[in-house]
C-alpha cells in the first residue's frame, strides 16, 4: 500500500509541501520513529475514541499519551478507545494502525494536541506502516487547520525528545 488516497487529496488540495520518508516495516509510533531516525516529539500519532455521538480523532505527539480525562472535558463526551473493526471500516484506504492525521476529511472531529504546535517539522503516518510524511511546522498546521487546538496529552514516562 502507499498513501492513502484521502490523505494525497488533502494535501494536494491544501497545497502543501512535504516529502516521503521510507523506513522498514515498523507497528508503533515509537517504533516508527526510531526505524526512520526521527525525533519522537516531532512524530505525530493518532489515536481514535467514540461515543454514542460517533467518533473523535486525538492527534499528539508519539511520545506523549491521551489524558482521556482532559480529552472527554475538553469534548463534554464520554469517550473510549474505538474498536479495532471501527478502524478499519472508517479508514478504508489505510493499513491498520497507520492512520494519518487528517480526520477532519474522514468526517471525523478532530482535536490537535499542543505537543505538536510548537515542533519546527513534523511527521506522520502516510497510510501504511513503512512510509512516513515530513513537512515544516506551519504546512502540518495548515494542513490541520481544521482540528480544533487543545491540550490533552501527557509526556509518557521514560520518553526523551
Amino acid at each position: 500500500m502507499s498513501m492513502s488516497a484521502t490523505l494525497q487529496g488533502c494535501l494536494t488540495d491544501k497545497g502543501s509541501r512535504y516529502e516521503i520518508v521510507r523506513h522498514p516495516y515498523s507497528h508503533s509510533s515509537m517504533e516508527t520513529a526510531a526505524a526512520a531516525h526521527v525525533p519522537g516529539d516531532r512524530l505525530a500519532k493518532t489515536v481514535l475514541f467514540e461515543d454514542e455521538q460517533g467518533y473523535v480523532a486525538a492527534v499528539l505527539s508519539s511520545t506523549h499519551a491521551v489524558r482521556l480525562a482532559e480529552l472527554s472535558s475538553k469534548t463534554g463526551r464520554h469517550l473510549s478507545l474505538a474498536k479495532e473493526g471501527d478502524l478499519r471500516e472508517l479508514f478504508k484506504d489505510c493499513e491498520y494502525g497507520a492512520l494519518p492525521p487528517v480526520c477532519t476529511a474522514y468526517g471525523m472531529k478532530t482535536y490537535l494536541d499542543e505537543s505538536l504546535v510548537r515542533q519546527p517539522d513534523v511527521y506522520f503516518e502516510s497510510g501504511d506502516h513503512e512510509a512516513l510524511v515530513h513537512m515544516d511546522g506551519e504546512q502540518f498546521l495548515a494542513l490541520m487547520d481544521g482540528a480544533e487546538r487543545a491540550h490533552f496529552g501527557r509526556r509518557m514516562q521514560g520518553m526523551s525528545v
